[in-house]
């Protein structure tokens, strides 16, 4: 069975991730799975986070790029919504992620937007605080490679899937369910 493709969105909160899943998730043309960090924050009792974010996260995160692999396994398309950050309780991150990822088709994908910009979008957004981006920024992980690279701050959500799709999936077989 043909693996399915994973394109890991990677940047920090308000840089347009979600916008741009959702905005995939609207093309008729492939179709992906999706797994978030937020989603997998979630499967976390608020008690335990509180207690120890970071090491909980830790665990969801990589338990998120398992259940990536094995949609991919099963020749199922994948988004990943995610940060690679590299904090001492996940760290080598990135290396973490080649590794459980290392025989399927991955693609990561720079969603760049000025850390100003995402600062007001935290502002309007009343669930992030405001230097989050920034915070979260400083906590990114070094010489990712990426396959290509869309700036929110230029592009509209639907551009940005547009270039996505057109720069890393070959549209000559419709995906069905």
């Amino acid at each position: 069975m043909k693996k399915g493709r994973i394109i890991f969105l990677n940047g920090v909160t308000s840089a347009g991730k979600t916008s741009i899943v959702e905005a995939l998730q609207h093309k008729g043309d492939i179709f992906f799975y999706v797994v978030a960090n937020d989603l997998f924050e979630e499967m976390v009792g608020e008690d335990y986070l509180q207690e120890n974010y970071w090491g909980y996260l830790s665990e969801v995160i990589i338990m998120m790029y398992h259940t990536a692999r094995m949609f991919s396994d099963m020749g199922k398309n994948v988004i990943i919504d995610g940060i690679l950050v590299e904090r001492e309780e996940i760290k080598p991150h990135y290396q973490q992620l080649l590794e459980i990822l290392k025989d399927n088709p991955l693609d990561i994908v720079e969603v760049y937007c000025p850390l100003d910009i995402c600062r007001q979008r935290n502002i309007m957004r009343e669930n992030r605080y405001e230097m989050q981006s920034q915070e979260q920024y400083n906590l990114m992980a070094q010489d990712i490679k990426y396959s290509i690279k869309v700036d929110t701050s230029i592009y509209s959500p639907e551009q940005c899937a547009e270039i996505i799709i057109r720069e890393l999936c070959q549209l000559e077989t419709k995906i069905v369910i």
